[in-house]
């Protein structure tokens, strides 16, 4: 394995701690109890190892907070959404007007996780190169500033940083998603915010938004907004943006105004991988031996233990339930050349962000927001 920084430097290190069963698009319910199971598997694959990722599986809430969140909640749920009163059991935000609920996912600490699955198979004998960056991949071979790394079959799971990649520019966008965590809060605040059982939650918005209690009672919060960097450009100081922090902070104190004298010390931030289709692939080319795992929007950390799992089938020729699911050998098509998809995706941003708030003055869905779901739809956690 060749790392261009450290294990768990990207996504897989730095996301919200979702391990969840969420996909980016509908493929059936094939794939959806693909990734239901995954969620265990993750779990099991820890506490069998002995990896302390703080996983608590306490499902998810989603809020509806307005009445067009919650017409968009009834419309794909019916007659399981929850009323205000049941949606108090997991999450008391104010102005709720109903919610949605999954069991089927777990808060995490991604980095823990990542760092102990590497400690894992490196013990197993699998050589991992750090600082070690990948510039170019080709059939049989993988270069690297240190040399040539030849190998039957070569894996890219490069996600957000796939465009740096020679030929590959416009396979994914890296679009940024950010996060603030609290410090430690004491039981009065949690017994007024709820998550007992470190329940993740999120509500119906356009734009993303996605949270958690972690394991020593911060309250970790992230979501969508920041922009998108023309030329797929990703750099370090991309991780920070002090408007989009602000704005977190912000929705926060609305949601729960018992936090208005918390102190947040954390922020950070980090670009995640989106295909022009929104639809997470996994394949193997049997001509060239190359084969690909990601696309995964922001669910990444359950997806990549079924890419993982399923990439072992492909390269061992074993037919199984995993090679037959609809995600394997998916081809999404490539983004727009610049400056189109420069223009089209912060076009996309700044509108979800009007939709939510013509909803919130007229309480009804806002044709905006229908319009340019394609465009910067999906989950990030």
């Amino acid at each position: 394995m060749v790392e261009s920084e450290v294990a768990g430097f990207g996504a897989s290190g730095r996301n919200g701690g979702w391990c969840s069963a969420l996909f980016p698009t509908s493929l059936g319910e094939t794939q959806d109890a693909a990734m239901r199971a995954s969620v265990d598997e993750v779990l099991a694959v820890a506490a069998a190892e002995g990896i302390d990722c703080h996983a608590a599986k306490g499902g998810t809430i989603v809020l509806a907070r307005t009445p067009a969140q919650l017409a968009r909640a009834r419309a794909e749920y019916g007659d399981r959404v929850l009323s205000p009163a049941d949606a108090g059991e997991h999450l008391r935000a104010s102005g709720t007007l109903g919610a949605t609920y999954t069991p089927d996912c777990a808060a995490i600490h991604p980095g823990r996780l990542v760092r102990g699955l590497a400690d894992v198979v490196t013990r197993r004998g699998v050589r991992l190169y750090e600082r070690t960056p990948a510039t170019s991949i080709e059939p049989g071979l993988v270069r690297t500033p240190g040399g040539t790394v030849r190998a039957r079959y070569v894996v890219r799971a490069t996600e957000g940083f796939t465009p740096r990649l020679p030929g590959l520019a416009r396979a994914v966008v890296p679009v940024y998603s950010l996060i603030i965590a609290s410090e430690p809060l004491p039981p009065s605040v949690w017994d007024e915010i709820g998550l007992a059982r470190r329940e993740t939650f999120s509500d119906h918005r356009h734009l993303i938004i996605y949270g958690q209690r972690t394991a020593d009672d911060r309250l970790v919060f992230g979501g969508r907004g920041a922009p998108y960097h023309l030329g797929s450009r990703i750099r370090p100081e991309f991780d920070r943006d002090h408007r989009v922090f602000a704005g977190l902070h912000a929705t926060l104190l609305e949601l729960f105004p018992v936090l208005a004298g918390a102190r947040f010390t954390h922020a950070w931030g980090g670009p995640l991988g989106i295909p022009r289709d929104w639809c997470a692939s996994v394949g193997l080319d049997r001509t060239t031996g190359l084969a690909w795992a990601g696309g995964y929007v922001g669910d990444g950390v359950s997806t990549t233990n079924l890419a993982g799992r399923t990439l072992c089938d492909l390269v061992l020729e074993r037919d199984s339930e995993l090679t037959d699911l609809p995600w394997v050998g998916h081809h999404s098509p490539r983004w727009e050349p610049e400056p189109l998809r420069w223009l089209g995706i912060n076009a996309g941003l700044r509108a979800m962000t009007l939709a939510d708030a013509e909803e919130r003055v007229t309480g009804r869905p806002s044709l905006i927001g229908r319009v340019m779901a394609p465009l910067v739809g999906g989950h990030s956690a």
